[in-house]
């Protein structure tokens, strides 16, 4: 990846926050428990596995950074969601916790020098990714996750009649 890319994809990163409470506003609050399926998350499940994911990537980045060619784990995303009771839990909650841990991580990764971007991990599902590789796939996961909320928003209205 290119220096420009890498800032734009960056600012991206950084604007997650933004993007995901703004797209909020246009989802009623009623509905955000509503599933399309037993099998499918309501927006209120999403937004405590983005806080979730975040965490998780929060420490991947920083071992790549301070060690890298360690390795990370993987997780099972719908086994957290069961066990861990995301309907339950608090979705404000999970939106502070996002906001904190993405802005604290956009400020820290504006500054690395562009060698580090080169440093890997070892996921234990992909296999090794670079820092860049870390970025592109965190640039892209509110964004992917905002498009399934607008999904489950049309599978809402659609129940409505």
């Amino acid at each position: 990846m290119n220096r420009e890319e890498r800032q734009r994809k960056i600012e991206s990163y950084g604007n997650a926050y933004h993007l995901l409470t703004e797209a909020l506003r246009g989802f009623p609050q009623e509905m955000w428990h509503y599933k399309p399926s037993p099998s499918e998350w309501s927006i209120h499940e999403l937004l405590v596995h983005i806080a979730d994911s975040e965490a998780n990537s929060f420490i991947r980045c920083r071992r790549a950074v301070a060690e890298p060619g360690s390795a990370v784990l993987g997780y099972d995303e719908a086994a957290w969601a069961r066990q861990l009771r995301y309907a339950e839990q608090s979705a404000e909650d999970a939106l502070e916790l996002f906001r904190w841990l993405r802005g604290n991580t956009y400020r820290f990764i504006k500054t690395l020098a562009e060698p580090v971007w080169a440093q890997t991990i070892v996921h234990s599902e992909i296999g090794t990714m670079t820092l860049d590789d870390w970025l592109t796939m965190y640039e892209d996961h509110v964004p992917d996750h905002l498009r399934q909320m607008r999904g489950v928003v049309a599978a809402w209205k659609a129940s409505a009649g």
